[in-house]
């Protein structure tokens, strides 16, 4: 009998890679290693290795529910990205989008939820608390605003729109409000070179499309563009 057809219909990635460890890499053992290669491209970009949407979303939850008001959310948008595509080609353009997916990723660490959720808009739940909050959004701000190297040995001037948003400041741990609170943050810092926490003011206001610019209600820091 074929044992793939008893197995259950869920199956973690972990439990994939403890059973293809168990037993020689024939039969089974090659058919689970597949299997979790295919999971793992499912969860994440092929251009930048970010999680996408679903799996970024499903680990920023659980980063919610284990350590509450010690999160920050924060989003991230590449500034002047279509005059770069438009400009410079759509290689230079995956060029940048991969390099910001990378420093992202090394700014926030393993631990942390960093995905793409479209486009040139970027996302990350990480544990950060109050007191370590703005040298650390300083720092990614610096880190992204990094000029990239292309293969042909060109470089790009890399900007990027920073917004954040942290339970303790905005009376809720729901992860949809805290994002949209950043997002419009981000909105009202484009273009500045600098992030933009947000304020209580900042759970009231609608989104149009991830964005809704002109209200009050922010702190904003970093360096000048």
């Amino acid at each position: 009998m074929n044992s793939a057809a008893r197995l259950p219909g869920r199956i973690g990635p972990n439990a994939l890679l403890i059973t293809a460890a168990a037993v020689p890499l024939t039969g089974w053992a090659v058919h689970a290693v597949t299997l979790y290669k295919q999971i793992a491209a499912k969860e994440k970009d092929p251009l930048t290795g970010l999680l996408r949407r679903d799996a970024y979303t499903a680990r920023a939850l659980r980063l919610l529910a284990r350590h509450g008001d010690k999160v920050t959310v924060v989003m991230v948008d590449a500034d002047h990205f279509k005059q770069i595509n438009d400009g410079m080609g759509h290689e230079a353009g995956d060029s940048v989008l991969a390099a910001i997916g990378a420093r992202l990723t090394a700014w926030a660490g393993p631990r942390a939820s960093v995905g793409r959720l479209g486009g040139d808009e970027f996302a990350v739940v990480l544990n950060l608390a109050a007191d370590r909050r703005l040298l650390r959004l300083e720092q990614l701000v610096r880190m992204l605003h990094t000029l990239v190297t292309l293969d042909d040995g060109c470089t790009v001037d890399v900007a990027a729109s920073v917004g954040a948003a942290a339970p303790d400041m905005l009376g809720t741990q729901d992860l949809a409000a805290l994002q949209r609170a950043a997002d419009a943050a981000l909105y009202d810092g484009k273009h500045s070179g600098r992030a933009v926490l947000a304020t209580m003011e900042k759970t009231t206001v609608p989104s149009i499309n991830g964005r809704r610019a002109g209200r009050p209600g922010t702190a904003v820091w970093g360096r000048a563009a």
